[in-house]
């Protein structure tokens, strides 16, 4: 017999499956580990703390910078804690663009998410099969604000802008063609929702491409099917939320418990997990993709039957127009003092949350009346998701940890905050 020793390890921070600045101290008996310590915070920005010195509008863009590959649904928490202190009503349009775009960032998580759990665990296809996705998504964050990540599209009072008429072209250089170009921008023709629309048709073909690689792999089964089981009395016990919730067969989804938005006016299911293992909260993953999908659909037949303001007409918290600021003294007056000392919310105090694609994201907002938060402490999913590492890799090879910090859907940002 050959002599185990014990080992006291690091994985990462540098670790290419550490999903970012994770350093985990592993005590392992040979290959099994005996205890896992996460130790984070080597991401910290101090995201709560500036947004205490800083006007309410002034913080939509750290809110992008947290969980980095969910944009707009950390925005989304944000206006809405504000919009909830103020009594703001949204208009209705706003309000489907918003439910729209949280799923097209849905999409773009679990797409991410995909791509990546499926590389540390050794499946490379599944990479570059999630990417090619993800691009045309992406695209549409651009169209409407410009940028293809840090968006910063939603306002207090709705979104920024319409949604656009015209998608940007991809033109011939010497690189691309002219024949491979008008191939690309053949779907470009229209407006942003014409390109989602077929962008959804395709979707669905896309995700069983994905499932025909993965779902009954065996490979993909043996490093994902019984490891890091967590029970549901013990997921609720933990503050799991989301998809790691879901993959227990707890049907916990705030978007139909505590409906935001137009959630109730759209028709989709929650799926739900049997085993509580990776491989279930793969499975409930992927299905939301479908569900998703769905969801956008439904919101771009409203959207092109309404036009109609999307941000509300209270110029004291949403900007004029850029046109009367120009031509009108009390637009001017109102851009200049909304941009110079902010708006003021009343005293008090909300919680806003929404359906992040990974778990329940919270803002907790305190305001002394003032035109900068008191307090504002943000609830990141992935941060309890973490705590439970420790519980979940217990027992198992060195080589599941990899598996597990897949299948919990990490990303720093919100963490360490």
């Amino acid at each position: 017999m050959a002599e185990i020793r014990n080992y006291t390890m690091n994985f990462g921070p540098q670790h290419p499956a550490a999903h970012g600045v994770l350093r985990l101290v592993l005590e392992m008996d040979g290959e099994v580990i005996e205890r896992a310590d996460p130790h984070v915070g080597l991401l910290h920005r101090g995201t709560e703390k500036l947004a205490e010195h800083k006007m309410y509008n002034q913080s939509i863009g750290y809110m992008d910078r947290l969980d980095y590959v969910s944009m707009m649904c950390n925005e989304h928490g944000y206006v809405m804690a504000i919009e909830r202190l103020l009594g703001l009503e949204v208009p209705l349009r706003a309000q489907y663009i918003r439910v729209m775009f949280d799923e097209v960032t849905r999409i773009l998580n679990h797409l991410m998410w995909l791509g990546t759990h499926g590389l540390d665990v050794g499946a490379m296809t599944m990479f570059l099969y999630c990417f090619r996705e993800r691009e045309d998504l992406m695209d549409c964050y651009e169209a409407v604000s410009g940028a293809r990540m840090h968006a910063t599209y939603y306002r207090v009072g709705g979104v920024y802008r319409d949604l656009p008429a015209v998608m940007p072209q991809y033109t011939a250089s010497k690189w691309h063609s002219k024949k491979e170009v008008d191939r690309l921008n053949d779907n470009r023709q229209g407006s942003l929702l014409d390109f989602l629309w077929d962008f959804t048709e395709r979707f669905p073909q896309r995700v069983d491409e994905y499932e025909t690689l993965l779902t009954d792999n065996r490979i993909w089964k043996q490093r994902t099917v019984n490891i890091a089981v967590v029970s549901p009395e013990r997921a609720l016990q933990l503050g799991f939320t989301g998809p790691m919730l879901r993959g227990s067969g707890v049907a916990w989804d705030l978007r139909k418990k505590q409906p935001y938005e137009v959630y109730d006016k759209v028709d989709f299911d929650i799926p739900v997990g049997t085993n509580g293992d990776c491989y279930d909260r793969y499975l409930v993953r992927v299905e939301e993709m479908r569900q998703a999908n769905r969801i956008i659909r439904q919101c771009i037949e409203w959207l092109r039957k309404n036009p109609g303001p999307v941000i509300c007409e209270n110029h004291k918290v949403a900007s004029p127009a850029r046109e009367s600021m120009k031509s009108d003294m009390e637009s001017l007056i109102h851009h200049f003092k909304l941009f110079t000392e902010g708006y003021c919310l009343p005293a008090g105090e909300v919680y806003s949350a929404v359906e992040h694609p990974k778990g329940e994201f919270g803002v907790y907002l305190v305001s002394d009346g003032a035109n900068k938060p008191y307090r504002l402490k943000i609830r990141a999913p992935g941060f309890a998701h973490l705590s439970a590492m420790n519980e979940m890799v217990r027992g198992h090879m060195l080589a599941d940890v990899v598996a597990v910090i897949g299948s919990q859907d990490i990303v720093f940002g919100e963490i360490d905050r």
